[in-house]
């Protein structure tokens, strides 16, 4: 980054007031009839009342429109182990997406504890605040622990986004240009660069959407991870759920070979030009590391014009980007007071990101990016987070699936889109 551009990100965050967040009074407070309700003696009504019924809590509290943000900073962004308190403007950024785009309330919360066992019994006691929890910037494979552990103990939905967020929108640009280059899911074969929590969670979520897992390769720093790597048996449990036989291809570019699907999730310049030329016919290219891609677009794009191209960044076509998913996928769990992200919910969440790309394309979007047109095909392959449409038909998915799958606890909500006779 420029010094212009590293002083106007302090900037933005420092002036005129610190942080990027504040509160913000619901209920009148202008005088002492005001005071006596909001306090004492008026708030001992709503008390008696949760006392009596812990889920009077939504009807008189903010908690069933509030998700807290928590982080120990292991894993900030694509800085490594920040630690807790410098995690902080990140939790920060993310609070402004949930309202920006959901208008869901958020408070983040930074928790000093490296160890698995201590952030989740922190989270666990905490949790009766809020109507959800997002997990955020976990190194693995602690994130699996801490995530598994939470929903065991948790009844409100828990969300590691670093996994699931990524892992449904890459599963939303895959299908969609897998259809687009004459292929299928069942039949592809996937190489995967990256073995911590994106790359697990998008090859669970392959899995679930129908590709084999047979043609599942998943590559970390070392190489292909098989069976008869020396180190196997000091793996851990979730990269050897994707260990292959033992094999001769044992790095990324032998792995590359007569592969359809490449998705980066690991580092800068991972993936050499010469190595795509490896991948079959119609290849799909998923470069997402940021701020760097594994291989830049025009890098790709000089050597195999029969690409579809995906990155995280959005000075290119087609960014991966989690906030086409975590306001929705919450703001759905949330209408319908879910007790936890259910499988049937992510797919829907994918789901309903793929066909939105299909769709005509607003004018006011349009507008908001500066294009004169733009429509579904290998540069459009996944919405924009400016479409005003991703709240309606990603939320109402999930309610829908919520409902469903019996995670909701309460019906599929009027104001939503009708969605059939669902009970």
């Amino acid at each position: 980054m420029t010094a212009s551009r590293k002083q106007a990100a302090l900037d933005y965050h420092a002036l005129p007031r610190p942080g990027k967040l504040g509160i913000s009074i619901t209920k009148p407070v202008s005088g002492p009839a005001d005071l006596s309700l909001a306090y004492t003696p008026g708030v001992a009504e709503p008390v008696l009342e949760i006392q009596a019924d812990p889920e009077a809590a939504y009807r008189y509290t903010a908690k069933s429109n509030l998700v807290a943000v928590i982080s120990n900073g292991t894993a900030v962004l694509g800085l490594g182990n920040c630690g807790a308190l410098a995690s902080k403007p990140v939790m920060e950024g993310k609070a402004v997406l949930f309202k920006k785009f959901a208008d869901i309330d958020v408070f983040d919360i930074e928790i000093d504890a490296a160890e698995p066992q201590a952030f989740i019994d922190t989270v666990a006691r905490i949790a009766p605040t809020f109507g959800g929890i997002n997990l955020e910037d976990i190194a693995a494979p602690a994130c699996f622990e801490i995530e598994e552990a939470l929903i065991e103990r948790c009844d409100i939905p828990v969300f590691h986004d670093d996994q699931h967020g990524t892992a449904i929108v890459m599963a939303a640009a895959l299908l969609n240009a897998l259809d687009l280059q004459g292929k299928r899911i069942e039949d592809a074969r996937i190489v995967c660069c990256g073995a911590g929590a994106a790359g697990i969670a998008s090859m669970r979520l392959a899995i679930e959407l129908g590709a084999r897992r047979e043609n599942l390769w998943l590559v970390d720093r070392k190489g292909v991870i098989h069976t008869g790597r020396d180190d196997y048996a000091t793996l851990n449990k979730e990269k050897r759920e994707f260990a292959t036989p033992p094999t001769e291809r044992r790095t990324l570019a032998g792995a590359l070979a007569g592969a359809d699907v490449f998705i980066g999730v690991s580092g800068p310049g991972l993936m050499k030009p010469e190595w795509l030329m490896l991948m079959n016919e119609r290849p799909i290219v998923f470069a997402l590391s940021n701020p760097v891609p594994e291989i830049l677009p025009e890098e790709a794009w000089a050597v195999r014009k029969d690409l579809i191209m995906a990155t995280g960044r959005s000075d290119y076509p087609n960014q991966v980007n989690n906030v086409l998913c975590f306001p929705f996928l919450f703001r759905g769990a949330l209408d319908v007071r879910a007790r936890r992200i259910t499988r049937e919910m992510k797919i829907a969440a994918v789901r309903a990101l793929a066909a939105l790309a299909r769709e005509p394309v607003p004018k006011e979007m349009l507008e908001a990016y500066g294009q004169k047109s733009l429509s579904f095909g290998p540069e459009y392959i996944i919405p924009k987070p400016l479409d005003p449409r991703l709240r309606e038909c990603v939320a109402s998915a999930v309610a829908r699936a919520a409902v469903l799958s019996g995670a909701a606890k309460q019906p599929y909500p009027p104001h939503y889109p009708s969605q059939g006779d669902i009970r």
